[in-house]
């Protein structure tokens, strides 16, 4: 029993792996926006998703589009970062705008094309406006559980 905590837990713990906290960001993340996606499906009229099943394919999609649209805004930002002057710096911004805009229509394109009418943003600009504000939502409460975890340290 002496090496045990309160009896059940291990004195000593390996700690993570970056795969397994990587895992561990990833299923924060799904969980997150499977909560955001029920809670606007259940108190919005601009967003319809057939059951929980279909939210939690459609949380497990969006977050799979959300990092890729990072990576892709990431990666304009760095090219133009390379490269020296007002212009270059401007471009940068602009072009992590650009990105970040227009993949909105690419994730509401890709849930229309996976789910059909199983999961449907509607309202202004054919639902771009809803599918803007829950993704920021989802982004948000994602990185306030992010500054929570560091800040329990």
């Amino acid at each position: 029993m002496a090496d045990k905590i309160h009896g059940f837990l291990p004195a000593t713990a390996e700690m993570p792996t970056n795969r397994q906290r990587l895992i561990i960001r990833y299923l924060f993340g799904v969980l997150i926006d499977l909560v955001v996606l029920g809670l606007f499906d259940e108190f919005s009229d601009s967003v319809t998703v057939a059951s929980f099943s279909w939210s939690l394919l459609a949380a497990v999609l969006l977050q799979a589009l959300l990092k890729a649209t990072i990576a892709i805004e990431h990666y304009v930002a760095e090219f133009f970062k390379a490269r020296q002057g007002a212009f270059m710096k401007f471009m940068r911004f602009f072009g992590a705008w650009v990105v970040l805009f227009l993949s909105k229509f690419v994730i509401l394109e890709a849930i229309t094309f996976v789910f059909g009418d199983r999961v449907r943003f509607d309202g202004m600009l054919h639902g771009v406006v809803t599918l803007i504000i829950v993704v920021t939502v989802m982004v948000v409460a994602e990185e306030v559980i992010v500054r929570l975890v560091r800040w329990v340290r």
